[in-house]
């Protein structure tokens, strides 16, 4: 296969906090994570929620005893988006290297990921872990080249403060917009200018519109929301994302069968979900969308 490609893998869908339910094996319970590969490069990855320790674990496995050199952006420092970190194994090996990158969060980097690892919470301390560690925040209007991907950052609004990812790479576009929250016009235009042309959106759509009436000012948006944000932005592919702790399989399924009718080619994000883009073309197999939703 040519250098044209990108692969995207979720090893997490989950918002909130982790569900390790029986009733929620098709979808998953881990928290957001997924891996965007351009070619035969390295994968970046996108979040460090409980799904990282998966991703980690299979990326010892693929290295076999070779140096890994991993680039985690992160959307914001809410615990579902990093609770993987201090679970993920490659940072306890002296000879890989770990970059993390995310928007400016008004305090360094480094020191806000240090509080999860920090006595009483964990007992080793982020800096005694042996590999080496780089720390970059990008400012507004910025964009980071990495491992033959164009990564561009955007607000979001959510509280605190979050950043989604504009993801480019021979043509090929995939839009990251988790933890957001629709109503304030500004941060609307801006999402929906940085979705525009996208193959695949994976767009917040934690509550049903219900579910949002009593949910206002949470940071979340609505699977209906996300259908608009898909539609008016021209996206090739909706995948519906974080998920809400509530919301198990068989509600999951009847989500994404009620945005389908509005937006046809819809997906509720799951666990080990694998898309192969190329020449702008989402090559996704039939049968495993069937299987879930």
């Amino acid at each position: 296969m040519d250098n044209d490609w990108v692969r995207m893998k979720i090893w997490g869908v989950r918002g909130s906090t982790p569900t390790p339910q029986m009733e929620n094996l098709k979808f998953g319970g881990n928290t957001s994570c997924l891996e965007i590969q351009a070619g035969e490069n390295d994968p970046v990855i996108f979040d460090g929620g409980s799904g990282l320790r998966a991703l980690g674990q299979s990326m010892l496995e693929e290295a076999a005893g070779k140096p890994i050199d991993a680039t985690i952006f992160l959307t914001h420092f809410h615990w579902d988006h990093i609770q993987g970190i201090p679970f993920f194994t490659p940072l306890y090996g002296p000879a890989n290297r770990i970059s993390f990158i995310s928007g400016s969060t008004g305090r360094p980097l480094r020191e806000t990921l240090e509080g999860q690892m920090t006595m009483p919470y964990f007992p080793i301390g982020f800096g005694q872990v042996a590999a080496k560690r780089d720390f970059h925040q990008v400012e507004k209007g910025e964009s980071v080249e990495v491992n033959g991907l164009t990564v561009r950052p955007f607000p979001l609004n959510h509280p605190q403060g979050a950043s989604g990812y504009r993801v480019e790479s021979n043509g090929i576009i995939i839009v990251y917009a988790t933890d957001y929250e629709h109503g304030v016009p500004e941060s609307d235009a801006i999402l929906l200018e940085y979705a525009q042309d996208a193959d695949i959106l994976i767009c917040d759509a934690q509550y049903t519109p219900a579910e949002y009436e009593t949910h206002r000012g949470w940071g979340h948006s609505t699977w209906q929301n996300a259908v608009m944000v898909a539609r008016e932005a021209r996206a090739k592919h909706l995948m519906l994302f974080h998920h809400d702790p509530e919301h198990d399989d068989t509600a999951m399924m009847q989500i994404a069968q009620n945005a389908r009718t509005q937006f046809e080619n819809t997906t509720a994000a799951w666990e080990g979900y694998v898309a192969l883009l190329q020449d702008s073309g989402c090559d996704v197999p039939e049968a495993d969308l069937i299987a879930r939703d």
